[in-house]
């Protein structure tokens, strides 16, 4: 039986924390591979998916105006012509997604009195835009119910024109 000298450590093929160094060696080799991969993907747009640009099909100028009611005014900026009306208590999303603008206008100190441009597009999807922040709202990332309620705007306009 041979002993090992004070100080010498035995050729178990570990590192001091007792990970085989072959699976420290495979980590590294994994993760140098996924790197290279992702790397010449993003290069080259091997697996990317592209959209094509969608088109603007109609969009509408829009102020909204609080009421005393607790209702809010839709008007169309172009005439200021009130063409619907959100009753209190009645579409939630609407009145949640305009207040939430309106809020983040106030606290830049920004022009509350720009309109809001409600946007369809040739993919059928619906946007709502603040052009005082660049800001974009994809109304569809909300689900079909709640772009549906912004998208009526452009039937109720074309009905009181």
């Amino acid at each position: 039986m041979s002993q090992a000298s004070i100080g010498e450590r035995p050729a178990d093929r570990t590192n001091h924390d007792g990970v085989p160094r072959p699976i420290l060696r495979g980590a590294a080799v994994l993760l140098t591979f996924a790197l290279l991969a992702a790397g010449g993907a993003r290069l080259t747009d091997v697996g990317t998916l592209h959209m094509p640009a969608a088109k603007a099909v109609e969009t509408l100028a829009l102020q909204f105006d609080d009421r005393a009611d607790g209702g809010i005014a839709v008007r169309d900026a172009r005439d200021n012509a009130i063409f619907f009306v959100v009753q209190p208590g009645a579409y939630g999303f609407i009145r949640s997604t305009v207040r939430g603008l309106a809020r983040e206008r106030r606290r830049s100190g920004l022009d509350g009195a720009t309109p809001f441009t409600l946007t369809r597009w040739s993919d059928g999807t619906v946007s709502l835009d603040d052009a005082t922040n660049g800001r974009r709202v994809n109304l569809d990332a909300f689900g079909p119910d709640n772009a549906r309620a912004f998208a009526q705007f452009f039937a109720e306009r074309s009905r009181h024109q």
